[in-house]
């Protein structure tokens, strides 16, 4: 339980323990294997009590360049963007962004909740804001209401456009827009444009399911979710 809880390898709780440093229900414990119920007994490191939780989950607002793996032998990651009290819980991305993208990402270690929000039987919807290069209008909203045909062939699910700001390419403006879709295929978003003649230039989700990106969370930095957004997104998971 402490190893689970950050507070050393193995060898180094069974020294803590050697020293008299833990407690358990306001008794020295001598055997670093006794087994305990953190819910019904009060466990204490150096005076501290030790509060258990089995499962993290973290809203990140995902920068460029970095990949959403737990490690990669190459680049930065975004586990490598956590601090340690939650990195020894061994937290993984639910889905990916690409290296690319910005915004969004969930790292837990529920892998429950994971398989949910990642089945494609769920449909969990996700929202992306994205800066086209070309003019965006109505014609592609209808085109991605129906589905539109990819590069390999696969039409996508229908998907709601909405135009923020349509673009002027003789002016070097780019179109603004919002896009939900309610399927993963690999660079969907930037393939859904390609389709219909556009190229984007900039991605990042600004929602998954009931899950919204915190605008005060600046790129790179993450925080732990609510427990109302944490019930919303375990609501969905029950869907």
């Amino acid at each position: 339980m402490l190893a689970h809880m950050g507070y050393g390898t193995r060898s180094e709780i069974k020294r803590l323990v050697k020293q008299g440093a833990v407690q358990v229900g306001g008794k020295t414990v001598k055997d670093s294997g006794l087994q305990v119920d953190p819910e019904l007994e009060t466990i204490t490191v150096d005076g501290e009590r030790v509060e258990f939780r089995e499962f993290v989950y973290l809203m990140l607002n995902k920068p460029q360049g970095v990949i959403s793996a737990t490690e990669d032998s190459r680049d930065r990651t975004v586990v490598d963007l956590l601090a340690d009290e939650y990195v020894h819980f061994e937290p993984f991305p639910v889905g990916r962004l690409d290296k690319d993208t910005e915004g969004l990402l969930l790292l837990t270690n529920d892998g429950k909740l994971a398989h949910n929000l990642l089945s494609p039987r769920k449909h969990v919807p996700k929202t992306y804001f994205a800066e086209v290069d070309g003019s965006v209008g109505e014609a592609d909203a209808v085109a991605f209401e129906k589905g539109v045909e990819l590069d390999d062939g696969y039409v996508t699910m229908p998907a709601k456009l909405v135009i923020l700001k349509e673009g002027d390419p003789a002016a070097g403006r780019v179109s603004k827009i919002e896009l939900t879709i309610t399927e993963g295929k690999f660079h969907q978003v930037k393939r859904m444009f390609q389709a219909v003649g556009k190229k984007v230039v900039y991605l990042k989700r600004i929602a998954m399911g009931p899950l919204l990106l915190d605008e005060h969370l600046s790129v790179g930095q993450y925080r732990e979710l609510t427990e109302d957004e944490l019930k919303q997104l375990k609501g969905r998971e029950n869907d």
